[in-house]
């Protein structure tokens, strides 16, 4: 199935450029017809002004078609010198952009760019001078390959994002499969652990040991669900975010080192939010844990929890080793990671839980090296209207 789709999409590419090629290659060979049409016409005028002069030089009466040559030309902007009246006629060019000498030494320069000037000679003698631009269809032409390139671009640029989004999809797809095959797995040694803490309340053990073997095993029980939500819409419900954050700052502080320093800054009002809190309580920990890394297990974690009539902010502090500024947004691409260790998934995973089934935001709200980093959580209250 993969190899078909990758042989379409290299079709598909090779197509579009090639189509992509004929619309250029046509462009360029219509205008480079246009041009060529433009000198031939010009031509056909110089040699219909040499006869006019031959005429007038020999007092004889020049043909009518001639003159409607030389009268036809009503696109084609040009200008003639004579040298032996040092005379300078124009047609088709606005009388402001030849109304001094400069801007008509402009426009000649110009025109000479353009095409190679038209020498009119009878007997040896140079009679004119013919200096002859693009005519105003072929100054609009030549700017269509432009505009053809960027809408080239444009359109690889879409072709690129249509990959891009494929290839996404088929990796969340992925992800979604082997963490639900991950909370299968971990099922049947869990079933097998609740048994065994059965049989050892009816043995003459600590109940303190069984009591951190069954909350290792609530714990175990909530990873499973966590997994097997992933790439599901997960269930919202109006939860109060200051305990379900305390819970998660109590159960990370009880297994960490004796090393780390743990402060909780929480109001003493709930503050409702829409949360599931599951996939919450794995961001708040995902974030925690982070922080622990770049402090090399060694500092303080600090939790804060403020708020503003629509809002409540969680920030999570370290002091740790911080994040380059150009790094903020990169942290929460699948894949990034500073470390030896691990798939860089968890920041990306905290900002799916967050902005996409939460609808809040996350994101890097300070870092420095010598101060460490905080995170910042935003999530939208709920009034006990809605």
């Amino acid at each position: 199935m993969l190899q078909n789709t990758s042989t379409t999409r290299l079709l598909l590419f090779i197509s579009s450029i090639t189509i992509i090629l004929l619309i250029i290659w046509n462009t360029f060979s219509f205008f480079r017809i246009l041009k060529e049409n433009e000198l031939t016409k010009m031509e056909i005028w110089a040699t219909a002004q040499k006869d006019i002069k031959k005429s007038d030089q020999l007092k004889l009466s020049f043909s009518e078609t001639s003159l409607e040559v030389l009268e036809s030309n009503n696109t084609t902007p040009m200008i003639s010198y004579s040298p032996k009246e040092e005379t300078y006629i124009h047609r088709n060019i606005p009388e402001n952009k030849i109304n001094t000498p400069k801007k008509r030494d402009r426009l000649i320069e110009q025109f000479t760019e353009e095409y190679e000037p038209i020498e009119v000679f009878y007997n040896n003698e140079l009679l004119q001078t013919i200096y002859f631009g693009n005519s105003p269809l072929i100054n609009k032409i030549k700017f269509y390959p432009i505009a053809l390139i960027f809408i080239m671009l444009l359109f690889f640029f879409a072709i690129y994002f249509f990959f891009r989004t494929a290839k996404a999809s088929e990796q969340n797809k992925l992800w979604a499969g082997m963490a639900k095959e991950t909370a299968h797995q971990i099922g049947t040694p869990l079933s097998s652990l609740v048994g065994w803490a059965e049989i050892l309340k009816s043995e003459d053990v600590n109940p303190d040991y069984i009591l951190e073997i069954e909350k290792d095993i609530e714990r175990l029980k909530t990873i499973t669900e966590r997994f097997s939500k992933v790439g599901s819409v997960p269930t919202m419900e109006k939860t109060d975010v200051v305990k379900e954050t305390k819970a998660s700052f109590d159960y990370i502080q009880r297994r960490s080192s004796k090393l780390i320093n743990f402060n909780i800054n929480i109001p003493d009002t709930p503050l409702m939010v829409n949360l599931n809190p599951q996939l919450y309580s794995w961001t708040i920990e995902n974030i925690v844990k982070n922080g622990i890394d770049a402090m090399k297990g060694k500092g303080d974690i600090e939790i804060s929890i403020t708020t503003n009539l629509k809002s409540a902010f969680i920030r999570i502090s370290d002091t740790g080793k911080g994040i380059p500024k150009k790094d903020f947004n990169k942290i929460f691409s699948p894949g990034f990671t500073s470390k030896r260790r691990g798939w860089g998934l968890g920041l990306s995973l905290a900002k799916r839980i967050i902005e996409g089934y939460h609808k809040g935001r996350i994101r890097v709200l300070k870092s420095s090296p010598t101060e460490g980093t905080t995170m910042e959580i935003i999530l939208h209250l709920k009034t006990t209207n809605s």
